[in-house]
Order: structure tokens, then C-alpha cells, then sequence
């Protein structure tokens, strides 16, 4: 097992990176496979020429993927539907597909897990209040199984790492311990099986056994991943593949047969490959077999939730779904997919069981629609290429990757016609869901940057392999000595030009929504410290009758120190009556506390404070009221987040204002687009360019502004780092010893609201600084439109 933070070296350890899926599937093949024949009675006829078939379409599909890895080598191999090649349609098919074999790889590799313990302990196949033991331990394992799998890919690959190499030995033991007790023995090819009355056995066990190719395309994935330039890169995958999927073909062949006579496929009790390796191991080696099988079937469950996050990863970059559905955990990993996964997980086994017979068809179907994607995809690549130069080995290379491509649309159709009624109608249903879903959230948020968009196939392509998946992209930390600009700009080129100086920005009328609480009032003296430099007049505003006389108190107060001072008070919710005064009053800014009465942070988390931000076309300052107490009232050093847009630039117009106001200092800050390559083990080529070019851009740009507004204020500093905003903002704003940071939200409503989240929500939620919200509404504040169950008393306003 490699170390993530590095390259693979050989195809052996990308064979133990990246096989743990692929390297399960002989342990649980056999049995449904076998079960088909033997109630038959016609495994004498077609169990050789099925498992020939089988061994056939692995050379084939492995000699189309050796195809795939020499054309795409940054590590975004996948299925070859690559949307700039066939479209948008193709990546949100391929995506939907995904999203739903990971699923069932978790399902049958966590049923498999289960069969083989209940091997050893019978007792598990009992059932307590009506269900199985098995599935409650099913069930609190796969609870583990995401728990671990969240705390990061390191926690992961220490619990499971060594599980691969386990496996692949444990198989050969079976390969050499099967020569020694029958000798040279490979499957009988009887053409019989191919006459009528067989031929539905033989492809029935055929599309069955033929799940033993899940996983095989994450050695296409993993190309990037080893050393070398990318000639070399491609032969190692291929040789990882070899390493796995030979291993899987010398077992169909060699151990098969031995499966086939020494076990007992109507034995419900245990499983057919237990069976077998009772009879040919020691007793010892026979019982580590089984809990190498245990380790190996928990890792494949554990990669397929990598594959998960690291699927959300890129379609989140990409568009398709919310930002919060790739939003990172402390750990640096987007957790919620896998308690998506884990739920529905739990929810099926309870429905189900947790059998693997029940499962297995559904999810070779999904495995099936992938690599015959994959064959066609591949195949139209290459006839391309021969019209545009014929050459005799090109032409039999179509011939391969057509008949690849064949045989797995056959037996797609095979496995949809037989188990229809089963199970496999659920991709009619599923699939087209989830392209709806994916297509509502690309129109909603609209097509990343082309950068964004490439960063976000190869995020969702690199798949598997603990280390080489969910791994390549950690958390982002910001390195001790923040990178302030460099005297000479890295890049020619300007995101754009800087409009300073000739804007200003002005408070004349804030507005602060009180709840009566000790909490809420602690965005009181940032109010009054800025009324006061300002000139501005306040207007304090509660949506409770019952506060009525606490206003006015506050507002006497304020008065007596000089301030001008009103108070309102309306009906319906604060988020309203704040609306409808920002409507009516002119408000120029909103302070508001992220606590209130409770003391909880409700305000924040879908409350108060988070609707007003997300429902005003105002500025919002946010006062974080920690334990208590309230930040200090005058900044002296602000971070000021911008992206190269006119929309953030305004923020600029903001900060100027209160840096004059308090004499502070301004941090400018840029976050690449782009994803440090330092991030990846893999080290991907071209993003590296594409990094490079992004940092320069940011560079010349936040210098620009520096030097447009360098007289206007203190100091000036300038800062590009990270590549995930909301985290390098909480913590630039950290090590730079900040007092308030001032960020652009985007405006939301309705389930927008619920599903979208932003960089800025992610900030307040994170950081305990004061922070400043500029909203940017895409057409017409919400805050237009008056509520009348809004509505403000007159009177409640008069001084």
C-alpha cells in the first residue's frame, strides 16, 4: 500500500491502491451463478462455456481499457462519455449510473460481507423481532463503515489498505491449492451450451459471473497517478488491471471448477466459495481466508463511498448538484453523500435483506450499462480516427473494442429481459430522476468556467483506490506565511480592469432587528461605533408588541449619546418587517447577531440572521456573539474576499468606507478557482499549468486594486492562496489577525434557499469574526415586493 501524499511507483501497488473493488468479486459470483446451473441440470453442459465467455469479455474489455489509458492520461479515464466529446446528456447518464452502482456496490459487498460471517456464525441467520441478526449487523456496519469513511481517506486506508493485498493472496492460495488437488484442469467448451435449450443457462450464469468486471475502471482513473511521463503512466495502469483482473481470470478457470465439485450451491446456509475453501485450505488458513474475505468486502463498501464523494466533488464543480452537496467536513471530505448512501443503504436492507442473490443482478446490469457505454464510446473514438487515416492495426482494434462492446450491450439486454420484474426497472426510474435533478441544478446555477469545468471531470472521474481517490483533494490550509504579493506580476494578463477611485460608499440608515434579548443587543455597539463615525441614524426593530418599551428604552440611550435613534415595531417575522423597513426606509445596512433569545446559533443556521442575508438586496453585517461576548466594535484590519467579478468589486466601494472611517487596514484576498496541485497525489499536468495561470491572473488583479486604492487607506496587503473559498477565507482571516470580513452572498428563496448554501453561509458558519455580506441578486431583490403581513405601525417610529 502506497502512501497517498506520493506517486505509484509499480503496477504493483496501483494493483493494491485501486483493486479492492474488482479483487472482491470472485468471493460472491459462483453462488447465484452455480445456484442458476445446478437447479438446472445443466451444468455438465454450460458451466465451461460460460466461464470461457467470461474470460473472453475480460480480455476484451481489458485490451478496450488499455485504449482508454493511453488517450487520457490526467486521470479523468471514467466511461470515455466526456461531455465536451458527446454533451451534457452523456455526463449526466454516466453520472446517474454512477451514482446508482456505487449504491449497489455498497448493497452487494456489505451482503457478501455478512453471508461470510454468517458462514462461521449460523446463528446470524436467525431472525430477532422479525429480522434477521444479519442485517442488524449489516446495518451497524455500514453506520461504521461511513463513519470512518468521513474522518478522510487516511483513516480509511489504515482500516482497510492492507485488505487488497490480502485478498489477491488468498485467491492464488486457491489457484495453487486447486492444481495440487486436481491438477491442470481448465473448463470444458461444450458447443452443446449454445443450442437452444441451453442457451438460456449459459447467458443466464453468463450475466451473472460476469460482475467479476466491477471496479475495472478505476485503473483508467488512476493513470495519473504513477510516476512517470504519461507513456509510462499508461503501461503501469494497464499493468495494475493485469495484476487484478488476470488474478480474477486464472480463478475462474482454475478454482472454478473445484467450486463447481466440491460445493453444495443449494446449501443456504454457507456460502459456495466458504464451502470450497474449507475443502481444498488448512482449517487455520481456510478461517483467516474468511476474514481476509470480511476485511476486503468492508473496503470495497469504503471505496464505493469514496467513489461517492469524490462523484459529488465533481459534480458539484461542475454544476449538476448544490454546492452543500460537496461541501467539506472537518476532515476535508464531503460527507453528506455517503449518509445519503448509508441511509438509503439502511432503508433497503431493512426493506430487502440482506442477501446477495437479491441485489447482484441489479447491480452487474448497472456495471453492464458502464462498460458498454465505455465499448461504444471507445469504439467511435477509434473509427474517427481510421476515416481520418486507415491503418490495418486501427481497423483491428475496432474489431476488439466493437466486439468488448457487444458483448456487454448483450448482455446488458440479457440481464434487463430476465430480471425486468426483479429490479432492473429501477434504472427506468432512477436514471432519468437523477438526469432531472442534475439538469434543475446546471440551469439554476449555470455552466462553471471552462477551468472549473475541468477541474470538476477530473474530480469525478478519480474514483477509487484508498489513497488515490477521496485523497487527492484534502482540506485547504494555507501555508504558515501567508504569500503576499510578489513584487512582479506572475501573469501578463488582468481578470479585468479596476474601476478605482470615483466610487463611494456611504451608511446613512442602519438598521438593527432586536429580539430582546441580552444575545441579539450585542450587534448594538457596532451599530452605535458606526452611527457615531458615520453620522447615520439607527432605527432599532422587533416584530413583538411586548418589546415595545424595551425599544424605546434602547433607543433614549442612543439618543442621549448624540445618535439619532428610532424604533419600529411590526408584525409577522423579523425577516419580514426587515424587508419591508429596507423597502420603505432606505436602509443602507442591516447589523444583526447570529445568536438570539435561545443563545443557539439559530440565527445562523436557517434563522433569523441567515433569512435576512438571504432575502435582502441590503448589506448585512453579522456580529458573532461568542459566549456572551461581542467582538470589538472598530476593525483594525479587514479581509476583503474578491474573485475578479464587478459584482465583488463592489465590496471594495464598502471596505474603503469603514477603513477611513476606523483608519484600518485592508487584506485583499484571492482564492483560485483552480485546486492546488499540491492537494492531489497525483499531480496532475495540466492543472498545474492551469493553476499557474489562474494565480497570476489573481496576482495582477488584486494588485490593480491595491495600487487603484493604496492612498485612500493605511495599508494595502495582497494574498492568493487555497482553492476552497470558504475555508481559506475563515482561515487567512485567522493567521492574518482580522477583524471583520467582508464577502459577497448570493440572494436565495424558496428551496433555493434550502439547497444552494453558499461561500458566505459556509464562512459565518465557520469563523468567529464579524462578517459583512454583500448581497448579489442575478435579477430583482426579493425585498421589492412588500409584504402586508409585514406591515410597520408609523407611529413606533417617531423619535
Amino acid at each position: 500500500m502506497s502512501h497517498p501524499t506520493r506517486k505509484l511507483s509499480s503496477s504493483l501497488e496501483g494493483a493494491l491502491a485501486g483493486g479492492g473493488d474488482p479483487a472482491t468479486s470472485p468471493l460472491y459470483v459462483f453462488g447465484p451463478f452455480l445456484r442458476l446451473i445446478v437447479v438446472g441440470g445443466v451444468a455438465a453442459v454450460t458451466f465451461g462455456a460460460t466461464v470461457w465467455l467470461v474470460v473472453f469479455t475480460i480480455a476484451m474489455v481489458s485490451a478496450m481499457y488499455r485504449l482508454v489509458m493511453r488517450w487520457v492520461t490526467d486521470g479523468s479515464g471514467g466511461s470515455g462519455l466526456s461531455e465536451e466529446e458527446f454533451g451534457p446528456w452523456a455526463v449526466k447518464v454516466n453520472a446517474g449510473i454512477t451514482f446508482i452502482e456505487y449504491t449497489l456496490t455498497f448493497l452487494v459487498s456489505m451482503a457478501a460481507m455478512v453471508t461470510f460471517v454468517a458462514d462461521r456464525f449460523p446463528g446470524l441467520n436467525e431472525p430477532f423481532l422479525g429480522v434477521e441478526l444479519r442485517t442488524y449487523l449489516a446495518i451497524a456496519l455500514s453506520l461504521a463503515i461511513g463513519w470512518l469513511v468521513n474522518r478522510g481517506p487516511k483513516v480509511a486506508a489504515r482500516a482497510f489498505g492492507p485488505a487488497t493485498a490480502g485478498v489477491l493472496l488468498l485467491l492464488w492460495a486457491m489457484v495453487f491449492a486447486s492444481l495440487f488437488r486436481f491438477g491442470f484442469r481448465l473448463p470444458n467448451f461444450n458447443l452443446a451450451a449454445f443450442d437452444p435449450a441451453y442457451l438460456e443457462f449459459t447467458f443466464g450464469g453468463y450475466v451473472r459471473i460476469l460482475a467479476v468486471m466491477t471496479g475495472i475502471e478505476v485503473f483508467a482513473n488512476l493513470v495519473a497517478a504513477y510516476e512517470g511521463p504519461p507513456a509510462r503512466q499508461s503501461r503501469l495502469a494497464f499493468g495494475s488491471l493485469l495484476i487484478v483482473m488476470g488474478t480474477a481470470g486464472v480463478t475462474m478457470l482454475i478454482v472454478g471448477p473445484a467450486i463447481l465439485d466440491l460445493s453444495n450451491p443449494l446449501d443456504s446456509d454457507v456460502s459456495v466459495f466458504t464451502q470450497a475453501m474449507d475443502a481444498l485450505l488448512p482449517t487455520g488458513l481456510a478461517y483467516l481466508g474468511s476474514l481476509i474475505g470480511v476485511l476486503v468486502l468492508m473496503s470495497a463498501s469504503a471505496a464505493s463511498a469514496q467513489g461517492l464523494q469524490n462523484l459529488a466533488l465533481g459534480l458539484s464543480d461542475r454544476n449538476y448538484v448544490p454546492p452543500t452537496f460537496g461541501q467539506r467536513n472537518g476532515f476535508g471530505v464531503a460527507d453528506r453523500p455517503v449518509w445519503l448512501q448509508v441511509g438509503i443503504i439502511v432503508f433497503t436492507f431493512i426493506l430487502l435483506g440482506t442477501h446477495e442473490e437479491t441485489y447482484l443482478a441489479i447491480y452487474a446490469a448497472g456495471v453492464f450499462i458502464l462498460l458498454s457505454l465505455t465499448g461504444w464510446a471507445a469504439t467511435s473514438r477509434l473509427v474517427r480516427e481510421l476515416r481520418q487515416r486507415f491503418t490495418a492495426p486501427k481497423a483491428a482494434l475496432i474489431l476488439g473494442t466493437g466486439t468488448a462492446a457487444l458483448l456487454t450491450t448483450l448482455a446488458t439486454v440479457v440481464i434487463f429481459v430476465e430480471r425486468f420484474t426483479e429490479g432492473a426497472w429501477t434504472y427506468f426510474v432512477f436514471v432519468p430522476i437523477l438526469y432531472g435533478v442534475f439538469s434543475y441544478f446546471r440551469g439554476m446555477l449555470g455552466a462553471p468556467t471552462p477551468a472549473l469545468d475541468e477541474v470538476g471531470e477530473i474530480e469525478g472521474a478519480m474514483l477509487g483506490g484508498f489513497g488515490y481517490g477521496q485523497a487527492i483533494r484534502g482540506g485547504v490550509t494555507p501555508p504558515a506565511a501567508l504569500p503576499m504579493a510578489p513584487a512582479v506580476a506572475v501573469s501578463a494578463e488582468p481578470m479585468r480592469e479596476v474601476p478605482w477611485p470615483g466610487r463611494k460608499a456611504r451608511f446613512e440608515h442602519v438598521l438593527v432587528p432586536l429580539d430582546g434579548s441580552s444575545y441579539a443587543e450585542m450587534a448594538l455597539p457596532v451599530a452605535a461605533v458606526l452611527a457615531a463615525r458615520q453620522g447615520c441614524r439607527l432605527t432599532l426593530a422587533t416584530k413583538d408588541e411586548s418589546h415595545k418599551a424595551y425599544l424605546l428604552a434602547e433607543s433614549e440611550k442612543l439618543r442621549a449619546r448624540g445618535l439619532q435613534a428610532a424604533y419600529a415595531v411590526g408584525t409577522g417575522s423579523v425577516v419580514e418587517l426587515t424587508r419591508q423597513l429596507a423597502k420603505q426606509g432606505n436602509v443602507d445596512l442591516v447589523v444583526a447577531s447570529t445568536r438570539g433569545g435561545s443563545g443557539s446559533r439559530h440565527w445562523l443556521t436557517g434563522g433569523v440572521a441567515s433569512r435576512i442575508a438571504q432575502s435582502i438586496s441590503r448589506p448585512v453585517l453579522l456580529v458573532q456573539a461568542e459566549n456572551g461576548k461581542g467582538p470589538e466594535a472598530e476593525p483594525k484590519r479587514i479581509l476583503v474576499a474578491l474573485d475578479g467579478s464587478a459584482r465583488a468589486e463592489r465590496l471594495v466601494d464598502y471596505a474603503l468606507q469603514i477603513a477611513q472611517t476606523f483608519q484600518s487596514e485592508i487584506v485583499l484576498l484571492s482564492v483560485p478557482e483552480i485546486p492546488d496541485p499540491q492537494e492531489f497525489g497525483v499531480g496532475v499536468e495540466p492543472l498545474e499549468r492551469t493553476r499557474r495561470e489562474a494565480e497570476g491572473r489573481a496576482w495582477n488583479y488584486l494588485n490593480g486594486v491595491r495600487d487603484a486604492i493604496r492612498d485612500e487607506v493605511a495599508s494595502v496587503q495582497t494574498i492568493v492562496t487555497g482553492s476552497r473559498p470558504a475555508a481559506t477565507i475563515v482561515q487567512v482571516g485567522r493567521a492574518a489577525d482580522c477583524d471583520l470580513i467582508m464577502i459577497t452572498s448570493r440572494i436565495h428563496t424558496g428551496l433555493g434557499r434550502l439547497w444552494m448554501g453558499d461561500v458566505a453561509q459556509r464562512v459565518v458558519e465557520a469563523s468567529d469574526l464579524p462578517v459583512f455580506l454583500l448581497p448579489i441578486d442575478e435579477t430583482t431583490g426579493p425585498d421589492d415586493v412588500a409584504n402586508p403581513n409585514a406591515a410597520v405601525r408609523p407611529e413606533a417610529e417617531a423619535p
